[in-house]
């Protein structure tokens, strides 16, 4: 991968416009084709001026609103984020009432590349070659995604139990990412997946 400060500073005492509902509009637009870019092409040869591309300006701009390129792609890693958890979301709200199905309902979003699953892996593997530098790629990952599967299980669980069981969807659905990225095989992932809901039907029949 190549650097992705491309030797650039922002100019000292550059006024950021976040103050501005404009500034703001014109930052979020920014953000977004550049997250565009990394679901489509991944964090390879990622710099500011293939973002300053994939956005139709120029990396100067881009050094206004954000403060350099690990800001720029730490910010875009989270949006990319987002995008998944909205769609997994959307999906464990057509009609699945129990944990179990929302699970099942969330595992075909989490696999689909056209929601920048290549660059999110690729985040986890900068972080794990450079922490010190990478680590916003993939640690930030936890906190956004804790959330919303605390938020399907079942109301009347006691906040231990909820994080309990969010952690373990979580730890599991990740190794069988990993698996499937490295292996392309989905068979024994089914049957680990088939074993994960088992295991929130009895969770969801036992006494809470």
């Amino acid at each position: 991968m190549e650097s992705t400060s491309d030797g650039e500073e922002a100019p000292r005492g550059y006024r950021r416009s976040a103050g501005s509902a404009r500034g703001e509009a014109r930052r979020r637009d920014l953000l977004e084709r550049v997250t565009d870019d990394l679901a489509a092409n991944g964090l390879v040869d990622f710099s500011l001026r293939r973002a300053a591309r994939a956005a139709n300006t120029t990396h100067k701009v881009l050094l206004y609103y954000f403060d350099g390129a690990d800001d720029l792609l730490g910010q875009a890693m989270f949006r990319l984020r987002e995008r998944r958890i909205d769609n997994g979301l959307a999906a464990t709200a057509r009609g699945h009432s129990t944990l179990a199905a929302r699970v099942r309902a969330i595992w075909p979003v989490l696999m689909s590349d056209e929601l920048g699953l290549r660059a999110i892996d690729q985040g986890v593997g900068l972080m794990m070659y450079d922490p010190a530098r990478y680590a916003r790629l993939a640690r930030e990952g936890s906190r956004q995604y804790l959330p919303p599967l605390l938020a399907i299980c079942p109301p009347g669980w006691s906040d231990r139990r909820k994080l309990e069981v969010a952690e373990l969807i979580l730890a599991t659905m990740r190794g069988f990412l990993v698996d499937w990225r490295t292996t392309g095989e989905t068979e024994g992932i089914e049957a680990g997946l088939d074993a994960l809901v088992r295991a929130l039907e009895r969770e969801e029949a036992a006494e809470g």
